[in-house]
This record gives structure tokens, sequence and C-alpha cells, in this order.
């Protein structure tokens, strides 16, 4: 199979997992916010990056250990085998991974600031604005215009997410909160292009992963501690049996798995098609807030509705999707990659 459409699959399957990150993280939210009264939506937004890359980092460092430790368990079948894999990363891998672990951080903790100051609908058609600015940027850094298939599906995404919004022309303003959400946007993008730098082709994504955890953990708990109400607050907003079921299943699935895997395969695609997947992320959160919701509820007794289906999820994923699909046909001499050295 074309190594470009598995790379592909495998990115829209995890913008699928990742969907299911949002009620998770927003029940999670809820639940500090319950547990720490008078603790602010962006402490325990912060507070949660911090944990949640904490122990992704520290997770991610025991397996790269007991990966080097186990080929002495077997026989080598070569003199090659005998090399155990270094659990100490590389100096280009520690350089790829503290890029776009603080790239994600700083644009998540913008997003997050950003949507105490603007419409949650809002937040999320501009977030999306990278899959606009990355192939800006490529066809800036190549000197080349984009083509029209690049053009025309940037203009489908952008279409897309803005009728899975419900962005209207008379509530998009610039004050401070869609100012930070773009801001957090381009941070994105940079995170994406970062990813793809032709110096990075040889790195170990297992290990550069795990500098990137630690990345984003370290760049969370300064902002995380200095927004406590209290001290003790720290523990009171993440320490009850329904956040930790929450949070074991955000870790194992929404990101344990995630971000190694987009890590691994996004290189495999350039950095316009890359942006244009990861549109496909609302799609999908839109489908599983129809449901999802409701049993956390039930659950953990929040009281947070499901979402319900209407003809925009469907006419707004129709058009992401379909961005997607074009795009990926295309023929693959009008690929454009910004690589950069």
């Amino acid at each position: 199979m074309n190594p470009r459409l598995i790379a592909s699959i495998v990115l829209i399957a995890t913008c699928a997992l990742w969907a299911f990150s949002f009620p998770l993280l927003k029940s999670i939210e809820q639940l500090g916010r319950r547990n720490a009264p008078g603790s602010s939506s962006l402490f325990v937004s912060t507070l949660l990056v911090a944990l949640r890359f904490s122990f992704a980092a520290g997770l991610f460092a025991a397996g790269l250990w007991l990966r080097r430790a186990w080929p002495g368990r077997r026989r080598p079948s070569s003199e090659t085998d005998c090399r155990r894999p270094s659990a100490r990363p590389t100096a280009l891998e520690w350089k790829q991974g503290l890029g776009i672990g603080v790239f994600g951080s700083l644009g998540l903790i913008l997003q997050m600031d950003g949507l105490a100051y603007t419409a949650g609908s809002v937040s999320a058609f501009l977030t999306q604005g990278y899959a606009v600015l990355i192939p800006i940027w490529v066809a800036v850094s190549c000197r080349r215009a984009p083509g029209w298939p690049v053009i025309g599906a940037c203009l489908l995404v952008a279409l897309g997410a803005a009728l899975l919004a419900g962005v209207r022309p008379d509530n998009l303003r610039l004050g401070r909160g869609e100012l930070e959400t773009l801001a957090g946007s381009v941070l994105f993008a940079g995170q994406i292009l970062w990813l793809e730098r032709a110096e990075f082709s040889g790195n170990d994504s297992v290990r550069a992963t795990t500098v990137m955890f630690g990345a984003m953990a370290a760049t969370a708990w300064p902002l995380a501690l200095a927004l406590a109400p209290h001290p003790q607050d720290v523990l009171r907003a993440s320490a009850s049996a329904d956040i930790a079921g929450l949070f074991a299943l955000l870790l194992a699935g929404c990101t344990l798995l995630t971000f190694p895997l987009a890590n691994h395969w996004q290189p495999k695609v350039t950095a316009t098609q890359a942006g244009l997947l990861y549109c496909t992320e609302p799609v999908f959160t839109s489908v599983v807030c129809l449901f999802v919701p409701g049993w956390i509820s039930r659950a953990t007794g929040l009281s947070y509705p499901d979402e319900s289906l209407d003809a925009r999820l469907v006419l707004g994923g129709a058009c992401i999707l379909a961005a997607n699909v074009w795009i990926l046909f295309r023929p693959p001499a009008m690929e454009t990659r910004s690589n950069p050295t």
C-alpha cells in the first residue's frame, strides 16, 4: 500500500482517538473545580496538562529503559542485534522533542486562556487556522504557489470548520480571546512544520516523543502553580476516584497511543496535508459528543448533556472529509514540501 495513504489513515485514526479527549478534559475540569471551589478553569486546565504529560513522560522514560534492557534477555541472531537500542535521546532528538513540545504546550495554554474571552465556536474555528497558515508558509519558503488543489482543499476545510463551529459574521471580532486563539494556531502550525524538518528524518520517534512529553510538562507546571489559589488546591483539584478513572482513559487512549503515532507517521506526508488531516479532529469530536457526555454524566453525577445531530455537523464534516480526499488522491507530482533543514 502507498506509504502516504497508510500515514493518512493512521493520522485520521489518531484524530478519532483525540476526539475523546475533549469530553474527557471538560469533565475532568468540571470535577476539578467542584473539588476545589474558587479555582479558575484556566488553573484546572493547565494543571491537567502538567499532570497528563508528566505521567506520559515518566512512563515513556521507563519504557525506553525497558526497551534497552530487553534485548539482553534473548539470543542475538547477528552481531548487529547485540547492540542494544539507547535509552538516551540524541542531540537531534532533544532538538525535535523540545521544539514540538514547546510549540504544543504554549499553543494549548494560549488556546485555553483564549476560551475565557471568546465563544467556544469561534475558538474552534480559529484553531483550524493552521490548515491555511501551513501552505502559506510552504509557498513563501519554497517560493512556489501551492496550486489550486491545495487552495481548494484549504477553502473547503475553512468552510467546514465554520459550519461545525456555527460561526457567523456577526460574532467574529479580534479581541483578546480571538488574538490568543490565533496565536495558538500559529504555534500549532509551527509544531507541524517543526516535525517535518529534514534533519530529523533519522530520529527515533519514541525517544523524541519522550522529550516532547517532558517539555510540555515542564512548560505547564510553572503556570499551573502560579494560577493555584492555594498550594493545596493542586491536590484537591486532581484527587478523586472519578477524576482518576477519567484521567486514566485520557492518558491511555488519547496520549500514550496517539502522540507517538502522530510523531512517527506525520513526517511521511507533507506538512500541508498533515494540517488538513488534523482538521478531521473536530468532525470526530462532534460525533463523540453525541453520546460520550451522557455516559460520563451517568458515571460521575455531572450535568453534561449529549449534543444533538444536525445539518451543521453533516455539512461541515462532509466539507472537511471531501478536502482530505481531494488532497490525498491528487497526483504525487503536485506535492510541495517545505523541506527545511
